[in-house]
């Protein structure tokens, strides 16, 4: 017959691996966290969010700020817009996504820098934290998302899409693969802030019952201790 473990040595074993299988969880998460950085720096860099398709008057394609349009006289692309430049933005909705989207990808950036307060806090809180600035990303970017077809009757949109452009109607255009990452991204984040409130959760209660009790009963026995003293 198999000499069964001691209780306080049992509860010990289960306390070890508890904090190791948090750990690896939690590493996947900040690995996650990072991929998920880089995603929403390309959607809010790069141009591709809609874009020419074969019936379209003109070639090019549009971003947050920056935008192609081909020249009817010539093959060449002319590119204007600058993120530093609001005027150089063909729409008052594209500024405003831009707003939205550019503070979404600054809480996920602010989120990997407070990877540092590991080293300073609880973890429970940090997580926590962190939950919280992933939730704020997500709803940025679905508003960013949402207001951005507002901006399609542009004139510049139009000249690139056709006449039958307007908001929310692309006309002879098609949609690229930055504003479809950038749906996909709101996925992401839901699922990481998810994670990191139930990493935050298990922190709390990463000590089983037993100990807790162990640690009140001993920290009673030094107080009487002192008492009778």
């Amino acid at each position: 017959m198999e000499k069964m473990l001691p209780a306080q040595e049992a509860a010990k074993i289960y306390h070890t691996n508890y904090v190791r299988n948090s750990r690896a969880i939690g590493v996947l998460w900040a690995i996650f966290t990072i991929c998920f950085a880089i995603i929403t720096v390309v959607v809010f860099i790069q141009p591709y969010w809609i874009g020419d398709s074969v019936n379209t008057p003109q070639a090019g394609y549009f971003g947050l700020f920056h935008y192609c349009i081909g020249n009817a006289l010539s093959s060449e692309l002319v590119c204007k817009g600058s993120v530093l430049d609001f005027g150089s933005i063909p729409s008052g909705a594209f500024r405003t996504a831009l707003f939205f989207v550019g503070s979404s990808m600054l809480l996920v950036v602010g989120c990997i820098v407070c990877f540092s307060l590991f080293f300073f806090c609880n973890a429970g809180s940090v997580y926590k934290i962190c939950a919280w600035m992933q939730l704020a990303s997500a709803v940025l970017m679905v508003m960013g998302c949402m207001i951005y077809p507002d901006g399609w009757d542009a004139p510049e949109v139009k000249r690139m899409c056709g006449e039958r452009t307007d908001k929310y109607t692309l006309g002879n255009c098609t949609v690229r693969w930055a504003y479809i990452l950038a749906i996909i991204s709101i996925l992401d984040s839901l699922v990481l802030s998810f994670l990191a409130f139930t990493l935050g959760k298990r922190q709390d209660q990463l000590l089983p019952d037993d100990f807790e009790i162990e640690s009140e009963s001993k920290e009673l026995t030094i107080s009487m201790h002192y008492l009778r003293l």
